[in-house]
């Protein structure tokens, strides 16, 4: 398709937009890209009924989550947004996420790039932007796939159920259970051991809540977390820490990584690492501390993800 043939649209929708939040709210917009085949009706995560088609060809992925579920179901999407701290897809998913056209940032897609991608459904992960909602609605059916909070397998299901691929799901999510198993297995006397996952902005380091997708993950092999890591109820990350408070970091082990390769935060990270206060961590003194990509472990969401982690851990503290 060329681009000559992409001006027209964009401009063309560009204009009914501002026309719709200009003079008068649209109560029930018809997509640019309604498909006239079959249909079905999915419930978004907010409890929307959506019709979707029965089985989309072009998906865009607004959000992380929903790029890996795809991903994980054999689909690759015509357009997707940043990873969290870098300038395109998610550095982990590699070959896989290879070509996507990036059509904006998480909660803040480019319209017309959407509309360029020509979409016949819309991922929007959880968006929340009532607005923004509305303009996507305008191109092709929309689906809410997830709240915050929700557990990662739930939110798979969820995308699986909205994109057809329910049968796959069960696939992918028994093939996690059988790696999980391996990998429990692996950890031999380790596998009571204790594990801190810290993510380091340029500001300073943070530990993450059990809430958070990784948690769940090193709580699905039974490993613990310190006692204080454990106390909150968000699926966050704890406020930044100061090189006094280094310790709520230490643990048995200790996982550690920034959300980009390279940047602010890594020189952070590193000048700190070479101080005494950080060199006297238990973990560190082990030699039990292990660096991974930061974004994987503190804003990765999925299947694909989740084996990524499983592969980490049984390389830090597996037995074979």
């Amino acid at each position: 398709m060329g681009i000559k043939r992409l001006i027209g649209p964009a401009v063309g929708l560009l204009a009914l937009l501002a026309v719709a939040f200009t003079v008068a709210p649209l109560a029930a917009p018809t997509p640019v890209s309604q498909a006239q085949g079959a249909t079905r009706i999915v419930v978004d995560a907010r409890g929307m009924e959506v019709t979707v088609p029965a089985q989309p060809k072009r998906i865009v992925a607004l959000s992380e989550a929903d790029l890996d579920s795809l991903l994980a179901l054999g689909v690759k999407p015509v357009g997707t947004v940043q990873g969290r701290g870098q300038t395109g897809t998610p550095r982990y998913l590699g070959d896989r996420a290879a070509g996507i056209p990036i059509v904006g940032a998480i909660n803040a897609p480019n319209i017309e790039a959407v509309l360029a991608a020509q979409p016949d459904l819309i991922l929007a992960g959880n968006l929340a932007d009532e607005q923004i909602l509305a303009q996507l609605r305008l191109i092709a059916p929309t689906v809410v796939t997830f709240q915050t909070g929700e557990h990662w397998r739930t939110i798979f299901q969820r995308v699986a159920e909205t994109v057809g691929k329910t049968a796959e799901a069960q696939a992918v999510l028994q093939a996690y259970e059988a790696r999980l198993a391996e990998v429990r297995a692996s950890l031999g006397e380790r596998a009571n051991a204790e594990v801190s996952i810290v993510r380091w902005n340029a500001q300073g380091p943070v530990y993450m809540l059990p809430g958070a997708f990784s948690s769940t993950v090193i709580a699905d092999l039974g490993l613990r977390r310190p006692a204080h890591q454990q106390s909150g109820t968000g699926t966050g990350h704890s406020p930044t820490l100061s090189l006094e408070m280094l310790d709520l970091l230490d643990a048995d082990w200790i996982f550690v990584g920034t959300l980009a390769p390279e940047g602010e935060a890594v020189a952070a990270m590193t000048q700190v690492m070479n101080t005494p206060a950080f060199q006297q961590l238990n973990a560190v003194k082990e030699g039990h501390i292990t660096l991974v990509d930061g974004s994987l472990w503190s804003s990765a969401i999925g299947p694909i993800a989740a084996m990524a982690i499983l592969d980490d851990v049984e390389k830090a503290l597996g037995s074979r």
